[in-house]
């Protein structure tokens, strides 16, 4: 499971060329939704296959799952009656909605599958893939598809809209899930997007949204994003979950290029204006660190008391790293010394100036810091 455009299908092809095992790969696209016996057609294909050509075994791959309803009922049903033939069928299901994939993966398949997570690219697949410098990963971010596109910055926001943002909002989300305000899920998201890195509360959101809604309607389409690998809400970091849960959220884009898209500077504008690369280089770090969350499975937080901030906390079991992020020559890490005084972090440093180079750190095997 991951976000759309990140490769998924791409490796799945490539491992499967590489391997001296049969396949039969099948992708829901262009599937109905409610055409859930499709599944079992599919089944019996491979099947079929399986017994006609003699083989011991066979890889069923089925690309899309999470298009189709109660897709997680079928597959448990045909994946019991191949347990009960002995028939060996090894199965591979690819899907770019977390939280539909999740769902039915809880619910009808406890304890037959292992959960394998892909990510947005990294600066160094970005680098040793398509040549990028670390400026262009810091401002396009990490979109193998957008790669080629770069020097000519309609086709690349083109690219973004169309083929990850409204895929995913209108396949992904609209599709499944009953939402009342379809257009104000998009303004959510071009707002956060356009914020990202940037602590902005909810009541302050919906001031600048048209036909708002009330908080937990917001809070609810954030989620919403964040389940299907576009933009998350950090919470503020807290030892009383109440509290935290309660927080204003820091809002932060998976990719970096969905802020991009929103961004009125170009690339050579945006890397003379200190400031707003400031913002860029922030939202940045954040992409990667929320991204190397969802495969590596740890929190990411934002700390924050009066004047005192920490650009981000991260915890897992029970071990807590704070990272401050310095892209200027101001070095001023007040909030990070007050952050360990209070909590007694693990490790705590400054990425950028005065501290671990953005290129090092973006580099980095984040599993390691804990």
């Amino acid at each position: 499971m991951g976000a759309r455009q990140i490769g998924k299908s791409t490796v799945v092809k490539q491992v499967l060329n590489d391997l001296d095992e049969p396949y039969r790969m099948f992708s829901a696209d262009n599937v109905p939704t409610t055409n859930s016996a499709w599944i079992a057609d599919c089944w019996a294909a491979a099947r079929s296959l399986k017994e006609n050509k003699g083989w011991d075994s066979i890889v069923l791959v089925i690309d899309e799952i999470q298009k189709i309803t109660n897709w997680s009922e079928v597959v448990k049903k045909e994946w019991d009656a191949d347990t009960f033939n002995d028939t060996n069928i090894k199965v591979l299901l690819l899907g770019s909605s977390r939280v539909l994939l999740e769902k039915g993966l809880s619910e009808s398949l406890a304890g037959r599958f292992e959960e394998i997570r892909m990510t947005h690219w990294s600066y160094q697949e970005m680098k040793e893939c398509f040549g990028f410098t670390l400026d262009q990963y810091i401002f396009y971010g990490g979109y193998p598809g957008a790669a080629s596109l770069i020097h000519d910055e309609d086709r690349f926001s083109q690219y973004i809209q169309s083929a990850i943002i409204e895929a995913t909002i209108n396949k992904d989300i609209l599709m499944d899930t009953p939402i009342s305000k379809p257009a104000l899920l998009r303004q959510t998201f071009e707002l956060g997007a356009a914020y990202s890195g940037e602590i902005l509360s909810l009541n302050k959101m919906l001031g600048s949204l048209q036909d708002a809604g009330n908080t937990v309607t917001l809070a609810s389409y954030i989620h919403l994003l964040n389940e299907s690998g576009l933009l998350c809400g950090l919470q503020k970091y807290s030892i009383d979950i109440a509290r935290r849960r309660a927080s204003i959220p820091k809002l932060q884009v998976y990719n970096n290029a969905l802020k991009m898209v929103y961004n009125p500077l170009a690339f050579e504008n945006a890397l003379v204006d200190r400031k707003s690369w400031g913002r860029i280089v922030e939202s940045c770090i954040g992409a990667y660190l929320v991204s190397q969350a969802f495969v590596h499975r740890f929190e990411v937080f934002y700390w924050r008391e009066r004047d005192d901030e920490v650009d981000f906390i991260l915890r897992k079991k029970g071990s807590v790293v704070a990272i401050e992020v310095k892209s200027n020559a101001e070095i001023k890490t007040a909030g990070l010394e007050k952050f360990k005084q209070l909590f007694q972090p693990s490790k705590a440093f400054i990425v950028g100036d005065g501290g671990i180079s953005i290129e090092d750190f973006l580099s980095m095997d984040i599993r390691k810091l804990f």
